[in-house]
């Protein structure tokens, strides 16, 4: 075969897509790896504790799925060096010293830290009750991902319910979106609300953007960022958006309504877009306010 076939071949072989029992090892490998991609990185594999001791020396007490997570999927032992955090800035490094049936004992190796939150923080009011096939759960992740202070189920006209039993589940997605990503401060998932009580909330904020496909874009009415601010909100109605009516309230409570681009986006990707959009341009903000005092 002429050298030129023989690469023509070659290329389309490499192409192909891998047989179903590669693509499954691949996908279990993947999840494996998955676990301690930290300390790949060079960091440490990372625990949630409800509560943290103070002072090197003292002992937390693993149990539960961060105890299960800890021996069986990651599979630390005695010494292995973790660090646990309480999802309210608490972080701290500690050694695995004993472990039963029920848990393990982490002892501190240094004094705990305490880290402030930085930025504005970024407040999602989202009508999702309705989202279905796993949607709801892409879009927590995210905002989680991406830094999001909170998340509020927003019940309105078009959207208004939300499974019980969905939230619970919402709430195990949070912390585990919240350890992949390193956050030291957990994302709230807060009880949702009707729309009816959100303009109070708006009127009290400086910053509150409402996705609207008829409104200008958002980078050309974000207004000047001050360091002062430390809270904003960002609000996304439901599939076949809010009514007139609601709409028209919230912009009277103060809400400035922001346009997404061209075409029509989903509840989960219009909230990732503009919570994407609001959290580069606060950030970049906060950045250049740092050089400006350290020149």
């Amino acid at each position: 075969m002429p050298p030129a076939a023989t690469f023509s071949s070659f290329s389309a072989l490499m192409r192909r897509p891998p047989p179903p029992a590669r693509r499954l090892l691949v996908a279990a490998a993947r999840a494996h790896s998955t676990a301690g991609a930290s300390r790949a990185r060079g960091g440490l594999p990372r625990f949630h504790s409800p509560s943290l001791p103070s002072s090197k020396g003292e002992v937390v007490r693993i149990q539960g799925d961060e105890f299960w997570h800890m021996t069986r999927v990651l599979r630390l032992g005695i010494n292995d060096r973790v660090e646990l955090f309480d999802g309210a800035g608490g972080l701290v490094e500690g050694s695995i010293q004993k472990v039963d049936k029920n848990g393990s004992d982490v002892e501190l190796v240094e004094n705990a830290r305490l880290i402030a939150p930085q930025g504005i923080q970024w407040h999602v009011f989202a009508a999702f009750g309705t989202l279905k096939g796993g949607r709801a759960d892409w879009l927590i992740e995210k905002c989680t991902e991406l830094g999001a202070s909170s998340v509020t189920p927003l019940l309105t006209e078009r959207c208004h319910t939300i499974a019980e039993n969905r939230v619970d589940r919402l709430q195990r997605l949070v912390l585990a979106a919240v350890k992949q990503c390193q956050r030291v401060h957990d994302m709230s998932l807060k009880p949702p609300i009707q729309i009816h009580d959100l303009p109070l909330a708006v009127s009290q904020s400086k910053l509150a953007f409402l996705a609207s496909a008829e409104a200008p874009p958002v980078l050309s009415v974000l207004p000047k960022c001050s360091s002062e601010e430390e809270s904003g909100l960002l609000i996304i109605g439901p599939e076949g958006d809010f009514t007139e009516e609601e709409v028209k309230v919230l912009k009277a409570a103060g809400a400035v309504p922001v346009g997404l681009g061209p075409c029509r986006l989903r509840v989960e990707t219009a909230t990732i877009s503009l919570l994407s959009a609001l959290m580069l341009w606060s950030d970049a903000a906060r950045h250049q306010e740092a050089q400006r005092q350290r020149g």
